[in-house]
Parts: structure tokens; C-alpha cells; sequence
């Protein structure tokens, strides 16, 4: 491939100097950035003149449940445990088909609104199903993502005092058979596996300490569920005699290999121990705020020098895997909690790039400096939406949400003019209403 050159357009770099160029460029070649710069561009193989486009990073994905657009808009009034208990019985009925039709809509949602990495915390295997996270792959593959994806668990049932119901629990040795078979399938560039015990409240400790076993042997990142409501916090102390983020400690978990989704619940004693140890953390606002969980800390995380993210969680309690909208929910609620000078729009679209790949360890992507991977959202600014903003970067996050005009992924289009090059969007709409409707009451 040579050299291609993406021209007249703003360009915001997210790097350490935050650069950004008005009469912007970049040079793209065998799927990495060779060069970013503003005026007189350098001579190229191929010219693409972007019209005034403003150009980010890909947004970076750090939590997701891609099964859950299966089952939209259900437990609508409920909290995270009481929608919990509605919808595992209807999640027991998942198999590879359906998970497949679900992750096409997810990942395509998520390309379409200018996200190239996505992270998927997938952690339901009813008993005698297969092949769920090859499923998800599959789809990855075919729209041109990157894929994060993990080997959730839950091992924890009602007959002993956890939350999932009975069928939905797996022996552990099953759990980490298959996730060291999973582990051999990733490639570490656009298929990485992450090892994800579900929470607290599903697994049990056994299995957390197991996990972290397995993951430290295969080099692999641990991630889990922490501190998203009062009600976990009550039931922690209830059954292990700690605070969620003392039973993450306990267990060894308390490290920089590891992130949380979450952490909506934390003391300043808990952000410390974050701080000094590493971990990262998954900010999902739409989702905690559609259940009633509260805000984040998110100011004061990464004040303290934690590593933090975006997530858009699972589309059962969000119903939107649109990621620069999470940009602009982040901001805003940051704003509600401590006032308009908690959070600049710059910081939240930081949080949506460089911050999601430095909570999924990935230092060649989320911003645009030579050398890194060719991951970049190219956004009209000539819409109506964005009309009179004089900075196109206010204007993108305030106005969100949006529809990326172009994404590259390893410098490859997957999006081009607001649509999938890869697939087609109304056949995947189509095969997954018709795979939801099994789950429907």
C-alpha cells in the first residue's frame, strides 16, 4: 500500500501536547500514521481532500455487553439488581446465532459512531451452549473492528447466596479450560481476549483468585464489575465482611493489569488505591444513570493519576452502543457533579481516546502520532448540528451524538460516508429483530 494522504481537515491529535491543526493532515501507509502536520502536505501516492472534516482518534471502547441489544428497553423503572433478576432468565435462552446477529448491531452501532476498539465483557454460557465469543469474533471480523473480547463467568448462584440463577453458573475448571482455549485464538492487534469474572455478587472467590492465575500466566488483562451501586456495597459487607474495593484487594486483584467497570461507589481511600496501584477504571455514564446508580468520581480519578475510560455497558441499560455520545455524557455529568469547570470537552474526548487505550493497555492507539496504528473518525462539520460553533472540537462533543462520516481501523475504511463498507446495515437490523423476537415477553 502506498502512501495516502487525508487532507484539509481540522485535525485533533490527542497527543501529550494536545496539538491541533487547523489546515490539517495526515499520511497513512501499510495501515499505520507516517506523518500529521498543517499546511503544505508532502507528495503521496493517493489524495483525499476531506472538506474542512474534523479528525479525531478512533474512540476506544473499555465495556460492553454485546448480547444485551437482544433485549432493549426492558425493566425500565428497576435498579441494577432487581433489572438483574428480570432479565438472566431471558438471557439463558442465548445461543452463537442469536449472539452473532447481536454483536453485528453492537459493533456496527459502535463503528458508526466513530469507535474502532471495542472491548465486550460477555460472561453468560447457559449449559450446553457454544460458540458465543467465536460468534462475536466472527462478527468483528466481518465489519473490520477491533475486538477486545473476554471470557466472562459466573460461578455464584442463588442456592448459594449469589445473584445469577442456577443455570447460568459453570464449574471453574470448565471456565478456565475454555478461556485458555479462547486466549490461543487472539492475535494481539485486532483480537485480544481479556479474562472477566462477571462481580461480587455472581462469582465467587475461588474463581476471582483462579482467574487471576490464569491471566498472570497468559500475560492477559483482568477485568470485572466493581462498585456500581449502594446495593453491592450492602451485599459485599453482608457476605465477605469488606467493602467491594477491600474484597478486590483481598483477592489480588488490586494491580495494573486489572480495570473495573464502574466504580460509581468509591471513598477517597478507594480512589488512593487505585491510584497506587494501577488500576483502571471503565466510566459509564448513560448506563449508570439509566439504572439509578449515581455518578462517578470521575474528576477526582483522574486527578488522582488513574487510568480511566469510556464504556457505553450493555444495550439493555443503555440501548445506545454509541460511544461519542458516552463522550458527551461524561462530560456533562462530570459537570453536574462538581460544577462547568470539572471537565472540558477536550478532557472528555480524551477519556473516549488516549484514556480508553490506556485502560486496555494499548499504547498504539488512541491518538494520531506517526508510528501509531492508522485508527482515526473523520466528522462532517459542515451539518447543522455543528452550525455557528467556531470550534469544531465544542462542537462535535456538545452536540453529540453522531454519525462518523468516515472510520479508518489499521488505516482500512470501515465507515465511509456515514455507512458500512463491509456489510449492510439494514440486513443486519433485519437479522437481528428476527433473532430479538425470540427473546421477547
Amino acid at each position: 500500500m502506498g502512501r495516502v494522504l487525508l487532507a484539509n481537515a481540522y485535525v485533533a491529535t490527542m497527543d501529550d501536547a494536545g496539538s491541533e491543526y487547523e489546515d490539517g493532515w495526515l499520511v497513512l501507509r501499510d495501515g499505520l500514521i507516517d506523518a500529521v502536520g498543517s499546511g503544505a502536505p508532502p507528495e503521496v501516492d493517493e489524495r483525499l481532500d476531506l472538506a474542512g472534516a474534523l479528525v479525531t482518534p478512533g474512540l476506544v471502547n473499555t465495556h460492553h455487553h454485546l448480547y444485551q441489544t437482544l433485549t432493549r428497553a426492558r425493566a425500565q423503572q428497576a435498579g441494577l439488581f432487581s433489572w438483574l433478576k428480570e432479565l438472566y432468565p431471558v438471557w439463558a435462552g442465548i445461543d452463537a446465532e442469536a449472539e452473532y446477529a447481536a454483536a453485528r448491531t453492537g459493533l456496527a452501532e459502535m463503528a458508526l459512531s466513530g469507535c474502532s476498539t471495542v472491548f465486550d465483557h460477555h460472561y453468560v454460557f447457559p449449559r450446553g451452549r457454544t460458540g458465543l465469543v467465536e460468534a462475536e469474533i466472527q462478527a468483528s471480523q466481518e465489519l473490520g473492528v477491533r475486538l477486545v473480547a473476554s471470557r466472562g463467568s459466573m460461578d455464584l448462584g442463588e442456592s448459594d447466596g449469589g445473584l445469577p440463577p442456577d443455570e447460568l453458573t459453570e464449574e471453574i475448571d470448565d471456565v478456565l479450560a475454555d478461556t485458555e482455549r479462547l486466549a490461543a485464538l487472539a492475535d494481539g492487534d485486532l483480537l485480544q481476549l481479556a479474562v472477566a469474572p462477571c462481580s461480587p455478587f455472581s462469582v465467587t472467590k475461588e474463581l476471582m483468585a483462579e482467574s487471576a492465575a490464569l491471566a498472570r500466566r497468559l500475560g492477559l488483562q483482568l477485568h470485572t464489575h466493581l462498585a456500581e451501586t449502594a446495593e453491592e456495597e450492602d451485599y459485599c459487607r453482608e457476605l465477605f465482611g469488606c467493602t467491594p474495593v477491600e474484597y478486590l484487594a483481598d483477592l489480588g486483584w488490586t494491580a495494573d493489569d486489572v480495570w473495573c467497570a464502574h466504580c460509581v461507589h468509591l471513598s477517597d481511600t478507594d480512589v488512593a488505591t487505585f491510584a497506587a496501584n494501577g488500576v483502571g477504571v471503565a466510566h459509564c455514564p448513560t448506563s449508570n444513570l439509566r439504572l439509578g446508580a449515581g455518578v462517578a468520581r470521575t474528576r477526582d480519578l483522574v486527578d488522582a493519576g488513574v487510568r480511566v475510560g469510556l464504556g457505553v455497558d450493555g444495550s439493555a441499560s443503555n440501548e445506545r452502543s454509541d460511544l461519542s455520545f458516552e463522550v458527551k455524557q461524561a462530560l456533562l455529568v462530570a459537570r453536574g457533579r462538581g460544577g462547568p469547570e470539572a471537565m472540558t470537552v477536550r478532557d472528555a474526548l480524551r477519556l473516549g481516546t488516549r484514556g480508553g487505550a490506556a485502560v486496555l493497555r494499548r499504547d498504539d492507539i488512541g491518538s494520531l502520532e506517526p508510528g501509531k496504528r492508522a485508527d482515526l473518525a473523520v466528522w462532517r462539520t459542515d451539518g447543522l448540528e455543528l452550525a455557528g460553533a467556531a470550534d469544531p472540537v465544542a462542537g462535535l462533543v456538545f452536540s453529540a451524538p453522531h454519525r462518523v462520516d468516515r472510520l479508518y481501523v489499521g488505516g482500512e475504511e470501515v465507515v465511509r460516508e456515514g455507512r458500512l463498507v463491509r456489510a449492510d446495515e439494514a440486513e443486519i437490523a433485519r437479522h437481528h429483530r428476527a433473532e430479538a423476537r425470540r427473546f421477547a415477553p
